[in-house]
């Protein structure tokens, strides 16, 4: 918002300069116009490369696997505690705060502090879908059917290309024995992505009173939490926690 209101400062003192200098105030608009934008692609693109760098790091935090769950969960505290440092630009861009608090949901969520992540998904926006498809599972989970059903549909919506968003919404809902509901979802799904085999897979095992194999849609879909993965062998290290990175 400050990066806004700043340019739109620059923009309006320039109008008002080729007033003072004698000019016509019209004369002065398409100056203050080009002098509005340009400013603020300036100051967007500094931010941007300030939140790029924290993401970066976070990036390099996830370069290496975990060893356990304990490695896990403080690879997820420091970069959680990476991420944070960004929200400092909430009030200087429009969107960075929503993407920002929707990114550490996700690492919460992924490490099972539930409670974090609700709190980080509650200020997160529509725009990333992973986001909000972990909101719809995490709402599954404790029983908020409605409030899952609201995440799910902004999910698809924003990201309706994305298979496993989905197929992780038909899932919940054969779980709580909507299976009506998460036929006309995988429907959807088809008429949408009419190239998509697995969603054609998908939609055809609920058509045939089947099981929904979830199986095509890994490893994306164990970050969802509500399977667990196959058993590592020993030796092999933990599971690795996935930073997702939507730009």
């Amino acid at each position: 918002m400050y990066n806004l209101l700043i340019s739109l400062g620059v923009g309006i003192a320039i109008v008002l300069a080729t007033k003072l200098a004698g000019f016509p105030i019209w004369a002065g608009i398409i100056p203050g116009l080009l002098a509005f934008v340009g400013t603020f692609i300036l100051l967007a693109r500094r931010v941007a490369n300030r939140i790029q760098l924290l993401m970066d790091s976070v990036q390099k935090e996830f370069a290496t696997q975990a060893t356990n769950q304990k490695d896990a969960q403080q690879k997820v505290e420091r970069a959680v505690k990476t991420l944070e440092q960004g929200l400092v630009y909430d009030k200087w861009q429009i969107m960075v705060g929503p993407e920002i608090h929707a990114q550490i949901g996700m690492l919460k969520y992924m490490v099972k502090d539930l409670d974090g992540a609700q709190a980080h998904f509650a200020q997160s926006g529509p725009r990333n879908y992973m986001a909000k498809a972990m909101e719809g599972a995490l709402h599954y989970q404790r029983k908020n059917y409605t409030g899952m059903e609201a995440s799910f549909e902004a999910a698809v919506k924003t990201g309706k290309k994305d298979a496993v968003i989905w197929a992780a919404y038909a899932w919940c809902l054969v779980q709580i024995k909507e299976r009506d509901k998460a036929l006309r979802v995988l429907a959807r799904a088809v008429e949408i992505n009419p190239t998509d085999e697995k969603l054609k897979a998908s939609l055809t095992q609920l058509q045939n009173d089947k099981r929904l194999k979830m199986k095509p849609y890994e490893p994306t879909w164990w970050q969802f939490g509500l399977e667990a993965p196959p058993m590592i062998p020993q030796g092999g290290g933990g599971r690795r926690v996935q930073f997702i990175n939507r730009r």
